[in-house]
């Protein structure tokens, strides 16, 4: 009889970590999640504790272990993804010196816009493949070089939030080719540091971690961390990749022609290719997967956050009321909007209320209503941020099919597949058929995946497709579609308009005030 095996992924995301274990079918035997607080100190600013991440990871990854060995279920791996962007210096004994900076920080949009003016910002791009932004650890450091040069002396090394739980579990520093390769600072040709990045930045590659596969096995488990977590010293740790990259895997958007589409919080659109591939206008990120399987897409800052500020903000009514019902506040306003019909009758907005991403990079970006009327009612507003969200999202899906061409198929995951008018209006908004995946726990998912190839349990990320299974497929309704193709035109000239006044508006020095 075969032995049970345990693949577990590790997912350390923008509020929470996840541990879930899955058998070599890709189904699940245990998960654990546990949040953590997202810190604004000040305007532009995201900042994570550390040692809250650690905590939450060990609590996690200890309690799923805990249940495999109550079924007698012996770990096989364990495997990591991590959200991308995160940038912490730490002094010289490996304690933090900074919080974790995650990539909705925004305090150096100012060094990101001169990187893009003035440094060759493109050039960069084109050889590391991030996008010259605020997110990016390379325009974070040389805020650090400039603003806060006491604590950029005295960092001993810099690194992602990733890099530090690993070196806190094994002793030593290493950051997988997949996280390197979305920081602004990692040649993605030769596989290693960038000089003129690094040039930019103020640092020598010494205080950077060692680059290694994704498929890199860690050795040597620390002995208070093995006993804690219940594993064994030579259980397999895997050093994984990025989660954007993993997401694809863990959908089965293995393939070449093959897209993925997220939305969470934020959201994505992306599509595996075999070799790192730059689109010429600097819109798209290109990140290491694998040795021989890159990921090109482009991200978006407003998914789910959308709706979540209209309910919090806009509708708290809402809320009160569907708590009086003992019903979810999102399936009342989804019910609410599903008497609108397609195109919301005039009304768009455009969905940038914490600045954009994909494919205009621009933090300055402004959230919009355009054409509100006095016909409009609250499900209006509803429906056209649930639309805004998915222009968004086929904006960076336009340009992806530039470079990688027209999809053969695209896949979607994440929160907003739980919502059937969500899922219909982003197949109509495509104008293509969409599958949705059984599961949600994509990243997850995948980084199991890519650790059972680092152990030799699989021999290609190709064969992990064939553990995804789908749940929904939503064919473009013909009448809508039409209504929403009219729209999407509309939507993109918007923002060409509008683009301008966010620059000037963000320029203006302002009062603010207490939003409470």
């Amino acid at each position: 009889m075969e032995e049970t095996l345990a693949f577990v992924g590790v997912d350390i995301g923008t509020t929470s970590v996840k541990a879930v274990a899955f058998d070599r079918r890709g189904e699940t035997l245990a998960d654990e999640d546990r949040e953590y607080p997202l810190r604004s100190s000040r305007r532009g600013r995201a900042e994570q504790d550390p040692e809250e991440i650690l905590t939450a990871l060990l609590d996690t990854l200890g309690k799923v272990v805990g249940v495999l060995k109550e079924r007698g279920v012996r770990v096989g791996c364990v495997s990591f993804s991590a959200a991308m962007h995160s940038l912490m210096g730490l002094d010289g004994d490996g304690n933090p010196l900074t919080p974790s900076i995650i990539w909705a920080d925004n305090r150096a949009a100012g060094q990101a816009r001169r990187i893009r003016d003035e440094m060759d910002g493109l050039a960069i791009h084109r050889r590391t493949g991030t996008p010259i932004h605020p997110m990016s650890p390379l325009a974070k450091l040389l805020w650090f070089r400039e603003e806060d040069p006491d604590t950029f002396g005295a960092a001993a090394r810099w690194v992602s939030v990733k890099e530090y739980v690993l070196s806190r579990l094994f002793g030593e520093f290493v950051v997988d080719h997949s996280i390197a390769s979305a920081s602004g600072l990692f040649n993605l040709e030769g596989c290693d540091w960038d000089g003129g990045a690094l040039r930019i930045a103020g640092l020598s590659p010494e205080k950077l971690s060692r680059p290694v596969p994704t498929t890199h096995v860690m050795d040597g488990l620390l002995p208070e961390y093995a006993e804690k977590l219940g594993l064994e010293r030579d259980t397999p740790f895997v050093v994984g990749a990025n989660d954007g990259a993993l997401a694809n895997l863990g959908v089965g958007a293995v393939d070449p022609g093959m897209v993925a589409v997220s939305i969470g919080t934020s959201g994505a659109v992306r599509s595996i290719v075999r070799r790192p591939e730059f689109e010429e206008g600097g819109r798209l990120f290109c990140y290491a997967l694998d040795d021989d399987a890159w990921v090109i897409g482009g991200p978006i800052n407003n998914g789910g956050i959308a709706l979540q500020w209209l309910r919090d903000s806009v509708f708290p009514e809402l809320a009160r009321k569907a708590e009086d019902r003992g019903e979810d506040a999102y399936d009342l306003m989804g019910g609410m909007a599903g008497e609108i019909p397609a195109g919301s009758e005039g009304l768009i907005f455009l969905p940038y209320l914490t600045g954009e991403r994909a494919p205009h990079w621009n933090a300055a970006a402004r959230a919009t209503f355009f054409g509100l009327t006095r016909s409009h009612g609250n499900g209006h507003m509803i429906r056209a941020v649930m639309e805004g969200v998915a222009f968004q999202l086929h904006a960076v899906e336009r340009i992806l099919a530039e470079v990688a061409g027209e999809p053969r198929e695209v896949r979607a995951t994440g929160g907003f597949a739980h919502s059937a008018l969500w899922r219909q209006m982003l197949a109509d908004i495509f104008g293509h058929e969409i599958l949705f995946p059984e599961g949600v726990e994509g990243s997850s998912l995948g980084a199991a995946m890519l650790g059972m190839k680092a152990i030799g349990e699989i021999r290609s990320l190709e064969a992990a497709g064939g553990m995804v299974g789908i749940s929904h497929r939503h064919q473009p309704n013909r009448a809508n579609a039409e209504i929403y193709a009219q729209l999407m035109e509309m939507f993109v000239r918007l923002y060409d308009r509008l683009e301008p006044e966010f620059e000037a508006l963000d320029g203006l020095d302002l009062p603010s005030g207490n939003t409470g």
